[in-house]
């Protein structure tokens, strides 16, 4: 199993730090780092910044908004970082939410499997470097009785094939991932309900592309809070607040995907009461309303050996990239978090 760091939003009050996370992890051999974008800081400039200080370590897109760009424009960012890197860029994309699909781009969030599969399509057809032309029922190039015409990228990737991942959560995005991407970026995994909540379904997608899981990448992120054993409870309060936003707010309360997996997990009484109360404008009492549990088994909480044990886990429960989300403002706790992180996993018999 590998490793990799995420560095989150830019703009999250770590900035002047993310640069020497990202180098530390490169120095320890980490194989990814990811940088995500919402509606502050977008990915692409984070990560040009990042491959530009690093020598080894892949950069990666956790992810691309698929509102925020069309296909063809995210088809010349990805060639152009994998140029840039040297060969080191991963394409991860996403769908984001309603709130912000609606409320930021101006992009309807409607059928957003169809979406999804039509943009990897374009992005994959772009970067073949063959003429660009598509019919399709969210995009058509070039428009019909316009004066445009079939153009081709014009950019050399550093690889015929840039890896494409796809941020999934709901049992038929995780199918149609598991059909048309070469990896899966996942979100609040617990490795006792992985192979339900997303294993299977992957596996689906691979089945119907005549595929199997071997070579897929199926990448979680976890925070990881490093402590003692006996301090795992005050750990978990932690992420009280950042479990409580997804879970209780994200979304709309009709489309949560965050809330229906807490409810996959088995936490369907508790995942109503938390959105019952960050919707009314308690999110303490959302926050406090979160079993502890719950928060254990979607992050690393603990000693190195426990965190090791958590590993194995995952594991056995089929990850191949493990991505860590050190928590803490502190440099040092960042950078103490990424060496426990490699030390876990070498006791873990993964490395």
């Amino acid at each position: 199993m590998r490793l990799g760091i995420n560095l989150g939003y830019w703009g999250a009050g770590m900035d002047s730090d993310n640069l020497a996370v990202a180098q530390e992890a490169d120095r320890l051999g980490y194989d990814v780092c990811w940088a995500a974008e919402a509606y502050g800081s977008d990915a692409a400039t984070v990560l040009s910044w990042v491959a530009a200080q690093t020598e080894r370590i892949d950069i990666g897109s956790a992810i691309f908004q698929i509102p925020a760009r069309t296909p063809a424009m995210t088809a010349m960012t990805a060639a152009t970082l994998d140029s840039l890197s040297g060969g080191r860029f991963r394409l991860g994309l996403g769908v984001s939410g309603p709130q912000v699909s609606e409320g930021w781009y101006g992009v309807k969030f409607d059928k957003p499997l169809a979406r999804t599969r039509e943009y990897v399509d374009i992005v994959r057809k772009a970067m073949t470097r063959e003429r660009l032309s598509y019919e399709g029922e969210h995009w058509t190039l070039p428009l019909p009785g316009g004066p445009g015409k079939p153009l081709k990228l014009t950019v050399h990737p550093q690889r015929e094939h840039i890896p494409l991942y796809i941020a999934a959560i709901g049992p038929k995005n995780l199918a149609q991932t598991g059909e048309i991407a070469d990896g899966a970026l996942l979100i609040f995994p617990a490795a006792e309900h992985l192979e339900e909540t997303a294993v299977t379904h992957l596996g689906a997608g691979r089945e119907k592309a005549g595929k199997t899981l071997e070579g897929f990448d199926i990448c979680p992120t976890l925070p990881l809070a490093l402590g003692a054993d006996k301090d795992v409870s005050a750990l978990a309060d932690m992420f009280r607040p950042y479990t409580a936003l997804y879970v209780g707010g994200m979304g709309s309360r009709k489309q949560n995907f965050y809330n229906q997996l807490a409810r996959r997990m088995g936490y369907e009484k508790e995942a109503v009461e938390i959105q019952d109360k960050y919707l009314a404008g308690d999110k303490e009492g959302a926050a406090a309303a979160i079993p502890e549990r719950l928060i254990d088994q979607t992050t690393l909480l603990g000693s190195v050996e426990r965190i090791a044990e958590r590993m194995q886990a995952y594991a056995a429960a089929g990850v191949t990239t493990l991505t860590l989300a050190p928590a803490g403002f502190a440099l040092e706790d960042r950078l103490a978090s990424l060496r426990a992180g490699t030390e876990a996993l070498e006791r873990a018999g993964l490395a």
